[in-house]
């Protein structure tokens, strides 16, 4: 499919270059993921007091149902154990019976939700437990631009903009992510750190600022193809 196209435009660096294999690496362009700063954006002195861990995204969706199944199971209850009053809230559409089956006293199971913006203004902290999938994370830059510390697995953090310990906690096992979600609830210092870290990083990729590098390389090719196709009339005419 690539080769059906002027030029492609990848939405992360580890996308661009599986499809330098494909095709000349020249015709493949980087255009990272963005966020709705206007939509998405922290309530001004207000922070999260109640250690509620949250996870947001469709609940029918093959990676978040294995990410959730994963965390429920084996993340959550070294989590407990240390923050017995912790609240997990996973919202989303379409929960899928591996995910409602976790519903309990400490688990809330949301499903259709008409805004997720509450959500993350509650979250203490906000979880990408992924193990499988690619692209890149739309839900990641969003709990960042509400200021929002986020754990995430390296799969679920792959091909975004961020850096672990900086404006985000990176682990991928069991112990190591329940380990990071007690220092975030534990550490306010950390975690705010953190949470202004984040909001900074997620300020540079308002779709404002995406819009304008996606609009430079269309017109650049659109130039770049109206030309060729002169040429080669030209060309045709000479024959």
């Amino acid at each position: 499919a690539v080769n059906r196209f002027h030029h492609i435009i990848a939405v992360s660096e580890q996308d661009r270059e599986q499809m330098a294999g494909m095709t000349e690496a020249g015709r493949i362009s980087v255009v990272p993921t963005g966020v709705d700063l206007k939509q998405f954006t922290a309530t001004l002195g207000v922070r999260a007091v109640q250690p509620v861990i949250v996870f947001v995204g469709s609940m029918d969706w093959e990676a978040n149902i294995d990410g959730v199944d994963f965390f429920c199971r084996e993340v959550w209850p070294q989590v407990k154990r240390a923050v017995p009053d912790a609240m997990l809230r996973l919202v989303g559409r379409n929960p899928h019976a591996r995910v409602a089956r976790w519903a309990d006293d400490s688990i809330e199971v949301t499903g259709t939700v008409p805004s997720v913006i509450e959500h993350y203004e509650e979250a203490m902290v906000n979880i990408v437990p992924l193990r499988i999938g690619g692209g890149t994370r739309l839900k990641i830059y969003e709990a960042m631009a509400m200021r929002k510390a986020t754990v995430s697995t390296s799969i679920g953090a792959e091909g975004l903009d961020v850096e672990d310990g900086r404006d985000i906690l990176l682990a991928d096992d069991a112990t190591s992510f329940a380990n990071a979600i007690i220092k975030l609830v534990r550490d306010d210092a950390q975690r705010r750190r953190i949470e202004d870290a984040a909001a900074h990083k997620a300020a540079q990729h308002d779709w404002s600022i995406i819009a304008g590098r996606f609009a430079e390389i269309l017109t650049r090719v659109a130039k770049a193809t109206k030309t060729e196709g002169a040429r080669s009339s030209v060309m045709q005419m000479s024959a």
